[in-house]
């Protein structure tokens, strides 16, 4: 291919991920967003309000990580049936999915309603259970609306449109704060509630956003081809059992990444105030500038299921590769821009010298990681695309727990190795974690791809 032909399609290519990437990432930042606006109005209550809901959110945030990771299993899905010209079979597909993501929201806001031993276990101020809970019941009254929610919105963007979710998230960001105003402070004649009025808030919003994405789904001329609401369909339990099957180990996948980063910062809890301090703000500033590779992963599933689905198996390797190039280019705008202006960034969340000088020191770490996380993450989204998600949770779990978080603890709160090192030591393992993530992704990756190919070639010959 002439090189000019060749600049011509990845331009185009480009064009095409970021048109479906950005909603994407309005979305995932507005999502983030309502959550930093719970932790703010409550810790305007009482410390004990703000509590309770940080302890909260420690809980159902990785629960609702897993659930939205089993769910995506109905993207790459519904892009290869679109892409095929199967219309009809995406809406028996969807409704399938719909069964699925009510019954995991079922059960886990079951589970979430009965986490109090959980809250023991993790040997919780007494005076803090209750209103913990008050608040994680509240929140799971929404979680069956909320997995509904996210089957529609996999359902649509498999098929190219992601401008609703994002417009979604932010009418639902714009919600947040008004509801938050009324269940905390007991307006319109309801009960002051404090932190716990957070939950129900987040409650209503998810049940807002099911209703919404249901009316754009209804009226939106783009879906009718697909007979969503057609007919009713009883639970299919092989197609139920097939969507599980490839679905599970994304969302185990998903809640072995979050989880990680959870246990580091269990485990710098004991390094004192100032050291928590720093690490959550590079956590929380890494968390943020993540959402753009993670929206391009994403992206990347939909374009991949689309290729595999028209059968253009080289079309989806070419879409990898122009995905993965990208994101490294990004990593290398984020990693500088963290070198450079580390100490600028922290001042954005803090004045405290002492907190300023542990957060631009680990800046340097998530700088070098930014490299390995956005491979990793743009590699795992092609693989979803793939429906190749067994050994990609397999890979996932080995590189977190087998190899970064021993390799943190040993570096940053031992001297097995040499001095303990503290929240760098953590960050190195993070790194060493990533890297190897990245690495057997990325193999992986290259395995699927050559074995599509291979697969039509037999097909043809």
């Amino acid at each position: 291919m002439p090189t000019e032909s060749r600049l011509r399609r990845v331009r185009l290519e480009l064009r095409t991920l970021f048109a479906l990437a950005l909603p994407m990432m309005i979305a995932q930042l507005a999502n983030t967003a309502m959550g930093f606006v719970d932790t703010l109005m409550a810790g305007r209550v009482s410390p004990h309000d703000l509590a309770a809901v940080a302890l909260g959110n420690s809980i159902w945030v990785p629960v609702f990580l897993l659930v939205t990771g089993v769910i995506l299993v109905t993207t790459p899905n519904v892009a290869q049936r679109f892409g095929k010209g199967e219309q009809p079979e995406i809406g028996l597909l969807v409704r399938q999915a719909l069964w699925m993501g009510f019954g995991i929201g079922v059960l886990f806001a079951a589970l979430m309603w009965n986490a109090e031993p959980v809250l023991h276990l993790m040997k919780v101020e007494p005076a803090l259970i209750e209103p913990t809970m008050a608040y994680l019941r509240a929140v799971a009254c929404g979680f069956p609306a909320v997995a509904l929610y996210q089957v529609l919105r996999c359902y649509s963007d498999g098929l190219g449109h992601t401008r609703p979710s994002m417009v979604i998230g932010l009418l639902a960001l714009m919600l947040n704060v008004p509801l938050n105003y009324i269940f905390i402070y007991g307006k319109l004649g309801l009960p002051a509630m404090g932190g716990v009025g957070c939950g129900w808030a987040t409650a209503v919003v998810m049940a807002f956003m099911l209703f919404a994405m249901l009316f754009w789904v209804r009226r939106a001329p783009y879906y009718r081809p697909s007979e969503l609401f057609a007919r009713f369909d009883a639970p299919h339990w092989p197609m139920l059992q097939h969507l599980l099957s490839v679905g599970v180990p994304i969302g185990v996948a998903v809640f072995a990444e979050a989880s990680i980063f959870s246990v580091i910062a269990l485990l710098i809890g004991a390094l004192g105030a100032t050291v928590v301090a720093g690490h959550q703000i590079a956590l929380n500033f890494t968390s943020l500038i993540f959402m753009i590779p993670l929206s391009l992963g994403m992206a990347i599933t939909v374009r991949i299921g689309q290729a595999l689905g028209r059968d253009k198996p080289r079309d989806a390797r070419f879409v990898a590769g122009v995905g993965i190039a990208s994101s490294l280019v990004y990593a290398c705008f984020s990693a500088g821009s963290m070198l450079l202006f580390s100490e600028q960034i922290a001042r954005i969340y803090t004045t405290d010298p002492a907190v300023i000088a542990v957060a631009a020191s680990l800046f340097l770490y998530a700088a070098l990681f930014q490299f390995s996380d956005v491979v990793q993450v743009t590699a795992a989204g092609a693989l979803r695309g793939y429906q190749d998600t067994r050994m990609t949770m397999v890979f996932t779990l080995f590189a977190y727990w087998g190899i970064g978080l021993p390799v943190g603890y040993l570096l940053g709160l031992t001297d097995r190795i040499g001095e303990a090192s503290g929240p760098a030591g953590l960050w190195q393992g993070l790194i060493a974690g990533l890297s190897c993530a990245a690495l057997l992704l990325t193999v992986r990756l290259v395995r699927s791809a050559r074995r599509a190919i291979r697969e039509q070639e037999r097909r043809i010959g």
